[in-house]
Protein backbone atom coordinates (compact mmCIF):
# COMPACT_ATOMS: atom_id res chain seq x y z
CA UNK A 1 0.00 0.00 0.00
CA UNK A 2 1.68 3.45 -0.58
CA UNK A 3 2.13 5.95 2.01
CA UNK A 4 0.51 9.23 2.13
CA UNK A 5 2.88 11.95 2.70
CA UNK A 6 0.86 13.65 5.35
CA UNK A 7 0.49 10.96 7.71
CA UNK A 8 2.98 9.75 10.07
CA UNK A 9 2.75 6.02 11.35
CA UNK A 10 5.14 4.61 14.21
CA UNK A 11 6.70 1.26 13.86
CA UNK A 12 5.40 -0.42 17.22
CA UNK A 13 2.04 0.00 16.59
CA UNK A 14 2.07 -1.16 12.64
CA UNK A 15 3.23 -4.33 13.74
CA UNK A 16 -0.36 -5.07 15.50
CA UNK A 17 -2.35 -6.70 13.45
CA UNK A 18 -5.78 -5.35 12.95
CA UNK A 19 -4.49 -2.19 14.58
CA UNK A 20 -5.27 1.38 12.31
CA UNK A 21 -3.30 4.49 13.58
CA UNK A 22 -2.10 7.72 11.86
CA UNK A 23 -1.12 11.38 12.87
CA UNK A 24 -1.61 13.54 10.79
CA UNK A 25 1.07 16.04 9.55
CA UNK A 26 1.05 19.64 8.27
CA UNK A 27 -0.58 20.67 5.56
CA UNK A 28 1.47 22.60 2.70
CA UNK A 29 -1.11 25.10 1.11
CA UNK A 30 -3.41 25.98 4.35
CA UNK A 31 -3.27 29.23 5.81
CA UNK A 32 -3.97 28.22 9.92
CA UNK A 33 -2.20 31.56 11.37
CA UNK A 34 -5.63 32.07 13.11
CA UNK A 35 -7.34 30.88 16.12
CA UNK A 36 -7.56 27.24 16.93
CA UNK A 37 -11.29 26.68 15.93
CA UNK A 38 -11.08 28.70 12.83
CA UNK A 39 -7.59 26.80 12.04
CA UNK A 40 -9.24 23.76 12.87
CA UNK A 41 -12.19 24.10 10.54
CA UNK A 42 -10.09 25.12 7.44
CA UNK A 43 -8.11 22.15 8.18
CA UNK A 44 -11.31 19.74 8.32
CA UNK A 45 -10.81 18.11 4.73
CA UNK A 46 -7.40 17.86 5.28
CA UNK A 47 -8.25 14.94 7.95
CA UNK A 48 -11.29 13.53 6.13
CA UNK A 49 -8.92 12.92 3.38
CA UNK A 50 -6.34 11.63 5.95
CA UNK A 51 -9.15 9.08 7.31
CA UNK A 52 -10.20 7.95 4.31
CA UNK A 53 -6.29 7.13 3.08
CA UNK A 54 -6.82 5.03 6.45
CA UNK A 55 -10.06 3.78 5.67
CA UNK A 56 -11.93 4.93 8.79
CA UNK A 57 -15.37 6.59 8.09
CA UNK A 58 -15.22 9.92 9.76
CA UNK A 59 -19.04 9.51 11.25
CA UNK A 60 -16.64 6.83 13.54
CA UNK A 61 -14.20 8.55 15.20
CA UNK A 62 -15.06 9.84 18.81
CA UNK A 63 -13.08 12.84 20.31
CA UNK A 64 -13.31 15.12 23.07
CA UNK A 65 -12.95 18.64 24.36
CA UNK A 66 -9.61 19.12 25.10
CA UNK A 67 -9.09 21.10 28.95
CA UNK A 68 -5.60 20.16 29.51
CA UNK A 69 -7.09 17.85 32.20
CA UNK A 70 -6.88 14.03 32.91
CA UNK A 71 -10.17 12.87 32.27
CA UNK A 72 -10.36 9.43 30.00
CA UNK A 73 -13.74 8.71 28.65
CA UNK A 74 -14.91 5.17 27.27
CA UNK A 75 -16.30 5.09 24.36
CA UNK A 76 -18.79 2.30 24.79
CA UNK A 77 -20.12 -0.64 22.30
CA UNK A 78 -23.99 -0.29 23.40
CA UNK A 79 -23.65 3.62 22.10
CA UNK A 80 -22.64 2.12 18.99
CA UNK A 81 -20.20 3.06 16.18
CA UNK A 82 -19.90 6.91 16.11
CA UNK A 83 -18.68 9.65 16.28
CA UNK A 84 -19.36 11.06 19.73
CA UNK A 85 -17.96 14.15 21.58
CA UNK A 86 -17.13 14.72 24.97
CA UNK A 87 -16.95 17.88 27.17
CA UNK A 88 -14.50 18.21 29.39
CA UNK A 89 -12.43 15.47 28.23
CA UNK A 90 -8.23 14.76 27.02
CA UNK A 91 -8.66 10.83 26.34
CA UNK A 92 -10.65 8.11 24.82
CA UNK A 93 -10.44 4.63 25.02
CA UNK A 94 -12.41 1.88 23.55
CA UNK A 95 -12.22 -2.20 22.91
CA UNK A 96 -15.01 -1.54 20.25
CA UNK A 97 -13.99 -2.95 16.69
CA UNK A 98 -14.39 -0.60 14.20
CA UNK A 99 -14.97 2.66 16.90
CA UNK A 100 -11.66 4.76 16.49
CA UNK A 101 -10.74 7.84 18.90
CA UNK A 102 -9.17 11.13 17.58
CA UNK A 103 -7.38 13.94 19.50
CA UNK A 104 -5.88 17.30 18.51
CA UNK A 105 -2.63 18.35 19.04
CA UNK A 106 0.17 21.08 18.14
CA UNK A 107 3.00 20.43 20.66
CA UNK A 108 1.26 18.74 23.27
CA UNK A 109 1.74 14.91 23.91
CA UNK A 110 -0.43 12.63 21.62
CA UNK A 111 0.06 9.59 23.21
CA UNK A 112 -1.11 5.74 21.62
CA UNK A 113 -1.56 2.77 24.24
CA UNK A 114 -3.00 -0.84 22.77
CA UNK A 115 -4.12 -3.64 24.19
CA UNK A 116 -3.58 -6.43 21.17
CA UNK A 117 -4.81 -9.27 23.83
CA UNK A 118 -7.75 -7.75 24.82
CA UNK A 119 -7.91 -6.09 21.46
CA UNK A 120 -8.58 -2.15 23.60
CA UNK A 121 -6.84 0.93 22.91
CA UNK A 122 -6.74 4.46 24.45
CA UNK A 123 -5.56 7.94 23.19
CA UNK A 124 -4.68 10.97 25.21
CA UNK A 125 -3.44 14.54 24.51
CA UNK A 126 -0.98 15.01 27.27
CA UNK A 127 0.81 18.43 27.59
CA UNK A 128 2.48 19.44 30.87
CA UNK A 129 -0.98 19.83 32.28
CA UNK A 130 -2.03 16.26 31.51
CA UNK A 131 1.38 15.01 32.15
CA UNK A 132 1.76 16.25 35.51
CA UNK A 133 -2.33 14.91 36.14
CA UNK A 134 -0.85 11.79 35.24
CA UNK A 135 -3.15 11.16 32.43
CA UNK A 136 -1.43 8.37 30.43
CA UNK A 137 -1.49 5.69 33.57
CA UNK A 138 -5.15 7.21 34.07
CA UNK A 139 -6.03 5.77 30.82
CA UNK A 140 -3.81 2.61 31.68
CA UNK A 141 -6.21 2.12 34.90
CA UNK A 142 -9.57 2.67 32.70
CA UNK A 143 -8.47 0.34 30.01
CA UNK A 144 -7.64 -2.44 33.26
CA UNK A 145 -10.70 -1.75 34.81
CA UNK A 146 -13.17 -1.90 31.92
CA UNK A 147 -11.52 -3.83 29.56
CA UNK A 148 -9.38 -6.16 31.41
CA UNK A 149 -6.55 -5.20 30.10
CA UNK A 150 -3.15 -5.82 31.73
CA UNK A 151 -0.61 -3.28 31.47
CA UNK A 152 1.95 -5.79 31.01
CA UNK A 153 0.55 -6.45 27.33
CA UNK A 154 0.32 -2.71 26.79
CA UNK A 155 2.20 -0.83 23.79
CA UNK A 156 2.27 2.70 24.26
CA UNK A 157 3.85 4.79 21.91
CA UNK A 158 4.63 9.05 21.79
CA UNK A 159 4.09 10.64 19.39
CA UNK A 160 6.11 14.00 18.02
CA UNK A 161 5.70 16.93 21.04
CA UNK A 162 7.70 19.88 21.82
CA UNK A 163 10.87 19.29 23.95
CA UNK A 164 13.49 21.02 25.84
CA UNK A 165 15.42 23.44 24.70
CA UNK A 166 12.20 24.99 22.61
CA UNK A 167 10.10 24.18 25.91
CA UNK A 168 11.52 24.29 29.52
CA UNK A 169 9.79 21.03 30.41
CA UNK A 170 10.25 17.24 29.45
CA UNK A 171 6.78 16.38 29.54
CA UNK A 172 7.88 13.60 27.10
CA UNK A 173 10.19 11.81 29.18
CA UNK A 174 7.55 11.70 32.25
CA UNK A 175 5.15 10.21 30.33
CA UNK A 176 7.70 7.33 29.55
CA UNK A 177 8.26 7.03 33.17
CA UNK A 178 4.80 7.49 34.40
CA UNK A 179 3.27 4.21 31.77
CA UNK A 180 6.47 2.12 32.92
CA UNK A 181 6.42 2.87 36.50
CA UNK A 182 2.02 1.79 35.89
CA UNK A 183 3.23 -1.72 34.57
CA UNK A 184 4.04 -1.24 30.96
CA UNK A 185 7.17 -2.70 30.00
CA UNK A 186 10.10 -0.35 29.76
CA UNK A 187 10.47 -2.37 25.97
CA UNK A 188 6.91 -1.73 24.89
CA UNK A 189 7.10 1.97 25.91
CA UNK A 190 8.01 4.08 22.71
CA UNK A 191 8.93 8.04 21.95
CA UNK A 192 9.47 8.61 18.15
CA UNK A 193 11.88 11.29 19.88
CA UNK A 194 10.81 14.05 17.22
CA UNK A 195 10.01 17.85 18.64
CA UNK A 196 7.24 18.93 16.69
CA UNK A 197 9.37 22.89 16.63
CA UNK A 198 12.12 20.90 14.75
CA UNK A 199 10.65 21.17 11.14
CA UNK A 200 7.73 23.33 10.53
CA UNK A 201 7.46 22.06 7.18
CA UNK A 202 6.09 18.84 8.99
CA UNK A 203 4.31 19.92 12.05
CA UNK A 204 2.42 22.84 14.11
CA UNK A 205 4.03 24.31 16.48
CA UNK A 206 1.85 26.15 19.16
CA UNK A 207 5.08 27.72 21.38
CA UNK A 208 7.26 28.58 18.28
CA UNK A 209 4.07 30.22 15.88
CA UNK A 210 2.81 31.73 19.31
CA UNK A 211 -0.32 29.89 19.29
CA UNK A 212 -1.35 31.38 15.66
CA UNK A 213 -0.82 27.50 14.23
CA UNK A 214 -2.68 24.34 13.19
CA UNK A 215 -3.24 20.79 15.12
CA UNK A 216 -2.00 17.35 14.19
CA UNK A 217 -5.02 14.57 14.32
CA UNK A 218 -3.92 11.76 16.00
CA UNK A 219 -6.21 8.38 15.57
CA UNK A 220 -6.26 4.89 16.23
CA UNK A 221 -8.81 2.29 16.38
CA UNK A 222 -8.95 -1.87 15.93
CA UNK A 223 -10.55 -2.62 12.39
CA UNK A 224 -13.74 -4.72 12.48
Amino acid sequence: MPEDPLIESFPALSELNGLVHGFTLRHPDIDVKTDREIAIARLEQHFFDRLNFLGILREHVATGEQVHGNNVEIVAAESGIGNPHFPETDGLATATAGQYLGIFVADCGAVFLADPVKRACAVVHSGKNGTAQKIAPEAIRVMSENFGSDASDLVVQLAPCVRPPVYEIDFAAQIVSDCVEAGVPASQVHDCGTCTSSDLDRYYSYRVEMGKTGRLFAVMGWAE
